[in-house]
């Protein structure tokens, strides 16, 4: 896309709603590919300025079929072509029909056959397309190739016409179904006039004994569905009447089918409609699947919290019959640190994905925190940045390291002076960056993290040279002391 604006900006007088038609064109054209078999290039004609005659034409897009061999192995994408040198892409742009030589050309070894149609928009003609065909690698003429381009050229004229591609039709289209995958024609009266052999073979999973050719699409999908003890769908005969575009799903016991109905305009007339089907069984089983599982998961990480809080609990019953205050006091640190754990799993119970959102997560230990401390009326906690989505394997040692820096300045640089505590997060391409600040009394003269003495910190430190593969700084400053925690992610 960004290719095609920067062509589109360079040499020609294209404006954003007319570049806007043509983005949605190149992204829509596969299906005119494939049934017509053959290569389209989008040209654009190069002008300065809207009044002045072309000198030539630029390609801004190629799309090769699925259906059959291409005529061009390198892309022609940002080939110029002067004024005269393709007359059928001249006479095109000139008028407003299509052009179809009776002749075919040689293209280096092979006989192409070649057609030009012009794109129309708001009542302009503002590019044309060139289709390419190999006429001795041209597939038969059966009924399918028969009907794939005879519809082909039904497209064709809806260009020219400026009603194709269809009006805000993003949603619809995303993905489309492939030709290969299966096609049904229908007539004006909403009866299948063909079915592609793909086409039958869906239906007949979900269960169809019959000709498809000649019954009321609608009605063939009511039966299949209705005939399911799950059928869910209301108002499938509309929707597949051909009049609209449309994408709908059926479904039952023992098949999914997706369609797209596209409907076939000439003028202000509706002559029937390209139905594209995708039998999409195999998708819809695994999307279950994957749901059940990501169920499974959460409702692993529940439990998880649960058992989390119930050990909390049994260790504050045990902390209260014990006199020693030191033991007391000990208990007391490893429910705060299984609390952090829990808060993890909390979340990811919560969350449909697997990662935690870690910010939400750091405002709730804070509180914690604070909650357990005795001067809690007379701090002030400062927050800056935000850190957003972490994986668990990071979030959760993440969540103990943070606790146990922001608890030891509460306990010890905050116990008696100082009021501020800061806590900033910061995130980059690659790594992650916590600081912990506050302004109490700092560090020891003779502290070294690496023979303190003191759990909390070689908890901290295991956990991030271990777990987050990280970096842990903590040093005195000016103010006070200040953690610094580094860690890829």
């Amino acid at each position: 896309m960004l290719q095609l604006e920067k062509l589109l900006g360079a040499r020609t007088t294209i404006t954003i709603d007319q570049a806007e038609r043509l983005r949605v064109l190149v992204a829509n054209w596969q299906l005119l590919s494939d049934l017509s078999f053959a290569d389209l290039i989008l040209w654009v004609p190069i002008r300065k300025d809207i009044t002045m005659w072309p000198t030539g034409h630029i390609a801004v897009g190629h799309i090769r079929p699925t259906t059959t061999s291409t005529v061009y192995i390198n892309d022609v994408i940002g080939d110029e072509v002067l004024w005269g040198a393709k007359p059928i892409i001249d006479e095109a742009l000139s008028g407003d029909e299509i052009i179809r030589p009776s002749d075919p050309e040689k293209i280096g070894e092979m006989l192409v056959k070649s057609e030009s149609i012009p794109v129309t928009y708001d009542g302009q003609v503002i590019a044309v397309i060139s289709s390419h065909r190999n006429v001795e690698h041209s597939r038969g003429s059966g009924k399918l190739e028969s009907n794939y381009r005879d519809l082909a050229n039904h497209l064709y004229e809806m260009v020219a016409e400026g009603s194709f591609p269809y009006e805000d039709s993003g949603s619809f289209f995303e993905p489309m179904p492939r030709v290969g995958d299966g096609l049904i024609r229908l007539d004006a009266n909403s009866a299948i006039s063909y079915a592609s052999p793909n086409a039958k073979s869906a239906f007949s999973r979900m269960g169809w004994r019959g000709d498809l050719e000649g019954k009321n699409l609608g009605d063939i999908a009511e039966q299949v569905v209705t005939a399911s003890l799950n059928a869910h769908e209301e108002g499938i005969r509309s929707r597949l009447n051909g009049k609209i575009l449309q994408r709908v799903e059926i479904d039952n016991q023992g098949a999914t089918i997706d369609l797209l109905v596209l409907p076939l305009i000439v003028g202000a007339d509706k002559i029937g409609a390209i139905v594209l089907l995708q039998n999409v069984t195999e998708l819809r089983r695994r999307d279950r699947e994957l749901v059940t599982k990501d169920a499974t998961i959460r409702e692993i990480h529940h439990r998880v919290k649960n058992n989390l809080q119930t050990v909390s609990a049994l260790l504050r019953l045990q902390s209260r019959r014990i006199e020693d205050p030191a033991a007391a006091a000990a208990l007391d640190e490893a429910v705060r640190r299984i609390a952090s754990i829990a808060l993890v799993h909390e979340t990811l119970s919560n969350s449909t994905k697997t990662t935690v959102a870690f910010d939400e997560v750091l405002g709730s230990l804070v509180t914690h925190s604070l909650e357990l401390s005795p001067r809690m009326g007379e701090l002030q906690i400062e927050r800056i940045g935000e850190i957003g989505l972490l994986e668990s394997r990071v979030a959760t040692p993440l969540s103990l390291v943070v606790t146990e820096l922001i608890h030891n300045a509460l306990e010890h640089g905050l116990a008696e002076s100082g009021t501020h505590l800061r806590i900033e997060v910061q995130r980059y391409s690659n790594e992650g960056l916590v600081t912990i600040s506050d302004n109490g009394v700092g560090l020891p003269q003779d502290f070294d993290l690496l023979t303190s003495s003191n759990l909390g910190l070689q908890i901290v430190r295991t956990l991030t040279e271990n777990e987050l593969q990280g970096e842990l700084k903590l040093e005195s400053t000016d103010q006070g002391t200040q953690a610094k925690l580094r860690f890829p992610l």
